[in-house]
């Protein structure tokens, strides 16, 4: 399954990078990747573990740009 989000209020090339890399490690996520000059985010993971996914997701996100925003594209 493959959901896609725009990062709204990312100015943070770097913290694109760590969010790619965390929401990777998560259990379930196949591949992440963060777009800094698009600020699309795209998770492709297993179907029953997307919601717990994404909550974790969004918690990175906040993590690392606290203004950030999941939006879905």
């Amino acid at each position: 399954m493959k959901k896609k989000f725009i990062l709204e209020g990312l100015d943070c090339a770097n913290c694109a990078a760590k969010m790619e890399q965390a929401i990777n490690e998560l259990d379930g996520v196949n591949k992440v990747t963060v777009n800094f000059m698009t600020t699309k985010l795209v998770i492709e993971g297993e179907e029953e573990k997307m919601p717990a996914i994404l909550a974790e997701a969004e918690k990175i996100v906040k993590k690392f740009e606290p203004d950030t925003r999941m939006k879905k594209a």
